[in-house]
């Protein structure tokens, strides 16, 4: 078994696996030239999800790139549901897992920017009883912006060994245990220690799900309506939510077997960083679960991509353009980064690579990437003016599997 930190790194290191070199933008003059290149790329991604498809990594995937605004490919490829002979389309809803978190963090952005909420607001303003305490007993205050940044001190099962304090309290990561309420899980979650001193330390948690809960209480409402009133109206998202909208569009959900993709039911545990992650494919449909901040959003392809392009262009219908400028830029500042590797960085809503070479990367700085554990890839290059949404019903080929990488190839051209 892997021990708690080389495992996540290790995950990391796929997920967060460098951009190849992009080409120099073209002027307008060569106009000709972007059509042909984007008939180029068209084949180079069909060829890509072809490959996955035929050697059963994945079982169906919707690959969504916009360049300068403007969708250059989309395509649904596979089935949605295996079983059943559903074919994948654009509008598949997939359940999104941690592609929740950015829009977590943009509601507390927005709430923050009409001073509901402060970066430095501890959180005991808002939730008085989450208190949990160091190794010697102290109760060293949180702050919002330790959430967002995941410098909480809070941690993930997932990231610990079977025998963990975690997995002895019976913390869920917000993917299992349907039913569940934010208090219980919360009460099992400040009785752990906490695993690093709030602001040290970059370790990857269920910092996102408190936020939220922080939202709720800053904005007064639930926070599925915040996130509808602060995200998704603003920007004319049809589907993403913490409900499913339509159950007939809503993909299954499958992991990676040793004969290929298994269809996932309740329970179902995949090895994964230095435990497993337990998932509970039902809890998309049980109202008495709590919203879960980190992972509990359900949403299509193209809801993805409306929202992170807002991000890159500064969108004011979400937020500021000085607002969306930070929430992508590396805020770990003297924080021990080792969990990310070297080289990357953490803004308010993704990874961020901030030295190409110490990070072994061909991304450009500035880039930021993260995804969902149920099998998704995002990234923006804000220099290229490109984002890419990979959204699979695959884990984990979906996020940190050969298909990720192989599709970042396949947008750059290498």
């Amino acid at each position: 078994m892997m021990r708690s930190h080389d495992g996540l790194v290790l995950l990391l290191s796929l997920l967060l696996a460098a951009c190849a070199a992009s080409r120099s933008s073209r002027g307008a003059s060569e106009a000709p030239s972007v059509v042909a290149e984007d008939a180029a790329l068209a084949r180079r991604l069909d060829e890509t999800l072809d490959a996955a498809l035929r050697e059963r990594r994945v079982v169906g995937a919707v690959v969504l790139v916009a360049r300068d605004g403007r969708l250059v490919y989309g395509r649904a490829a596979g089935l949605a549901d295996r079983e059943r002979g559903v074919a994948m389309r654009e509008d598949t809803l997939f359940r999104y897992a941690s592609v929740t978190k950015p829009f977590v963090a943009a509601a507390a952005l927005s709430l923050v920017e009409r001073g509901a909420l402060r970066l430095d607001d501890p959180i005991t303003r808002f939730l008085p009883d989450f208190r949990p305490r160091l190794e010697d007993g102290t109760a060293p205050a949180i702050t919002v912006r330790q959430l967002l940044t995941h410098t909480s001190g809070l941690g993930y099962s997932h990231t610990e060994p079977e025998d963990g304090p975690y997995h002895r309290a019976g913390v869920s990561d917000g993917l299992d245990a349907p039913g569940r309420s934010f208090e219980d899980n919360a009460r099992r979650l400040v009785s752990v220690p906490l695993r690093a001193r709030p602001g040290t330390a970059f370790r990857y948690s269920l910092s996102t799900d408190v936020l939220g809960e922080v939202v709720a209480r800053a904005s007064g409402s639930p926070l599925p309506e915040a996130v509808a009133r602060l995200v998704a109206a603003p920007l004319g998202l049809r589907d993403a939510g913490f409900t499913v909208t339509d159950p007939s569009r809503l993909a299954a959900a499958y992991a990676d077997g040793r004969d290929g993709p298994v269809r996932m039911e309740d329970g179902h545990r995949v090895p994964f960083a230095a435990s497993a992650a337990v998932f509970a494919p039902s809890r998309a449909f049980d109202r008495r679960s709590y919203p879960s901040g980190g992972a509990g959003m359900v949403g299509t392809a193209h809801d993805l991509l409306t929202f992170l392009e807002a991000l890159r262009r500064g969108d004011a219908r979400l937020l500021s353009p000085e607002s969306a400028r930070r929430a992508m830029q590396d805020q770990l500042g003297d924080a021990d980064t080792s969990e990310l590797g070297e080289g990357m960085g953490f803004g308010f809503v993704g990874a961020v690579v901030v030295d190409r070479a110490r990070a072994r990367s061909a991304a450009r700085p500035g880039t930021v990437r993260w995804g969902g554990i149920y099998g998704h890839t995002w990234f923006i290059d804000p220099v290229e003016k490109l984002t890419v949404v990979l959204m699979t019903n695959t884990t984990l080929e979906g996020m940190s599997g050969r298909l990720s990488t192989e599709l970042e190839r396949a947008v750059y051209g290498r």
